[in-house]
């Protein structure tokens, strides 16, 4: 029997829009379909209707399948000749394990493409009215993980490079970390009054923005009940928000009608 192939397919943040063209067609002629917590359910719609549908989301604390699991299914469905489609939030490579799936793809022998997906960190902001660069305020731009690999016992963060090096810092799964991450961009230099904004449920219609400072927006948070998934955004940008910000108005015209 001759192998099929895995597609590693970004579905992008949150609103199905913003799929790929390539992306979506991949979802159309798959058999199998393997797919993430924050993908929009809505995608799942495209898929043929004899299309085998693999739910394998993960919540802090909380996998439906353990990432070796996900490894053995993509494996075992292409050796059967399927044509797999590995649907991740946001894109493969941007903190989506990604490379990790490749490598084993490779070490099998197993065809594959990847299919980039418009990222969270990118994504977000901008719907929240954010530019993550912008020529008066940020020519950087940094994506990091908001939490180390607890397992390793250490931080694996460059604190000191981020905090005197980079304009404008997006910060994945760290709403658990907020304090810490804050304290150590302070610690290495960064002002204090440095603008933040946290977007939750970025590029959906539940999405909900504070902002505040470096000193204030662990507070914020609180009183907002700020929770996962959201993107911890640190820079000068945030200062555009409120004059260009538009999706809230898209909303409220929805709303209204």
């Amino acid at each position: 029997m001759n192998r099929g192939k895995v597609y590693l397919v970004g579905a992008g943040s949150g609103d199905p829009k913003l799929i790929t063209v390539y992306g979506l067609e991949c979802i159309q002629n798959a058999d199998v379909i393997v797919y993430d917590r924050l993908i929009s359910k809505e995608l799942l719609k495209y898929a043929r209707n004899n299309a085998e549908l693999i739910y394998c989301g993960k919540l802090p604390g909380k996998h439906e399948l353990i990432q070796e699991q996900i490894h053995e299914v993509l494996v075992r469905k292409a050796e059967e000749g399927k044509v797999v489609v590995r649907l991740k939030g946001g894109d493969p490579f941007v903190f989506g394990r990604g490379g990790e799936e490749a490598e084993v793809l490779v070490n099998h022998d197993i065809p594959y493409e990847v299919v980039p997906g418009i990222t969270s960190g990118i994504a977000g902001p901008a719907y929240a009215g954010i530019p993550v660069t912008h020529r008066d305020y940020a020519s950087s731009f940094a994506i990091v993980t908001g939490h180390g690999r607890a397992e390793k016992g250490t931080d694996i963060v460059n604190w000191s490079a981020l905090a005197q090096g980079i304009d404008t810092i997006a910060f994945y799964m760290g709403i658990g970390n907020l304090s810490h991450i804050c304290m150590k961009l302070i610690e290495h230099g960064k002002n204090p009054q440095t603008p933040v904004a946290v977007i939750q449920w970025g590029t959906t219609s539940s999405q909900t923005t504070v902002t505040g400072d470096l000193k204030t927006i662990e507070e914020t948070v609180r009183q907002n009940n700020i929770t996962h998934p959201a993107i911890i955004l640190v820079g000068q940008v945030v200062r555009m928000r409120e004059k260009i910000k538009w999706f809230e108005n898209v909303l409220e015209v929805v709303v209204s009608e």
